[in-house]
């Protein structure tokens, strides 16, 4: 007798050889009647469900900015910025998640490009979002009214629920890293979406409003607790404040790598209560300690060049490269010149729900392969 169970539930532990046949008959309909009555019984999916160690689909990858830049280019030449089609990206897409958009079960990485004396029009959603500039000058994105002066290096929030345009005044194109937490939002199923009403763009109330108020060194508004927003109030972190800190770090500790995170400077949380940024030095030559931890990491190589250890696989980087280590991978990086990488990463959602776990290996991981990409064989 065909037992429906050894299709549905193909991990069925209560079967051995020696069950009575009149056993299997039962436990067939049993199977069958809860099949029909959509529940689905434990003992048969535990190991799947409860496993030793996160088991992400997504898996280590790189993007090159030597592959991604000429085919944006390209998409320039035919696909044109409207409000049907607002906004020109190319999303990372990760090979282990099944032909879905997003680098990670948690995170979307793309890359932008608007070209010279476009304009995106305004949008807001609930996802939150932020930009990183990989190169180009002469663009703003505006905020709430807020036009944030973009250049390489900075980066730029764009918050949950904030009406937001990108406009470029220059005569070159400019190119930037997207990283939102669309897929958990998506997930979650809060995800909203509105067009700004009428016009295409927003009204500019002032240039960088945000920085001129909270930039400042050891100074805040004075408000009260309650009025202390769950996302940063400062919209733009400039690199040139970002690479002398971490060079100061640097002089003082001598270590392989000094990072550090972007804050709000209200509260000292991160960014955003779903997306956690920071920003890294490497002095050249020094391999750092391989370290895993809960939660998926985004790398964009900004300056200089090096290589990343992902699971026993090296990822050779230079500018503009973007690369992803998935939740409990294995990671560690040795730069070949001083080399600046900006990473986002959904920790901040880990910690607050209490799930945050990070180790450092005893000593460095074996390097077993080379990534290659799309090369590489099946």
């Amino acid at each position: 007798m065909e037992i429906p169970v050894t299709v549905r539930f193909p991990t069925d532990t209560s079967l051995d050889p020696g069950t009575a046949p009149e056993t299997v008959e039962r436990l067939g309909e049993l199977y069958s009647d809860l099949d029909r009555l959509d529940l689905q019984p434990l003992w048969t999916q535990n190991k799947q469900l409860l496993s030793r160690a996160p088991r992400p689909k997504a898996v280590p990858w790189m993007w090159r900015r030597v592959d991604m830049i000429p085919l944006a280019a390209r998409c320039a030449e035919l696909i044109t910025i409207s409000r049907g089609g607002d906004r020109r990206v190319l999303a990372l897409a990760n090979p282990g998640l099944d032909g879905r958009p997003f680098i990670t079960s948690t995170l979307w990485a793309a890359i932008q490009y608007l070209g010279a004396h476009e304009s995106a029009p305004a949008h807001r959603h609930s996802p939150g979002a932020i930009r990183f500039v990989l190169e180009g000058e002469g663009t703003f994105t505006t905020v709430n009214g807020d036009a944030c002066d973009m250049r390489a290096g900075d980066l730029v929030l764009t918050p949950p629920w904030h009406w937001h345009d990108h406009k470029n005044e220059s005569d070159a194109p400019m190119t930037w890293f997207d990283g939102l937490d669309l897929p958990l939002v998506n997930h979650l199923d809060a995800t909203f979406f509105e067009e700004y009403p009428a016009e295409a763009m927003q009204p500019v109330r002032g240039h960088n409003l945000s920085e001129q108020i909270y930039r400042a060194p050891g100074t805040v508004p004075a408000v009260a607790s309650s009025g202390v927003s769950v996302y940063s109030p400062l919209l733009v972190y400039r690199f040139a404040d970002t690479e002398q800190a971490l060079r100061s770090l640097a002089r003082d500790s001598g270590a392989a790598m000094v990072s550090l995170e972007y804050v709000n400077p209200l509260s000292g949380a991160s960014v955003m209560p779903t997306l956690g940024c920071h920003a890294s030095r490497l002095a050249p030559g020094q391999r750092t300690v391989t370290e895993r931890q809960v939660g998926s990491q985004v790398f964009v190589a900004f300056r200089g060049s090096g290589t990343t250890v992902i699971d026993g696989r090296s990822f050779d980087w230079g500018p503009g490269d973007i690369f992803v280590a998935p939740s409990w991978a294995a990671v560690d990086h040795e730069a070949s010149t001083e080399s600046y990488l900006f990473r986002v990463t959904d920790a901040p959602v880990l910690k607050a729900l209490g799930l945050s776990r990070h180790t450092v290996e005893g000593r460095n991981q074996d390097v077993l392969g080379k990534f290659v990409g799309h090369a590489e064989a099946p």
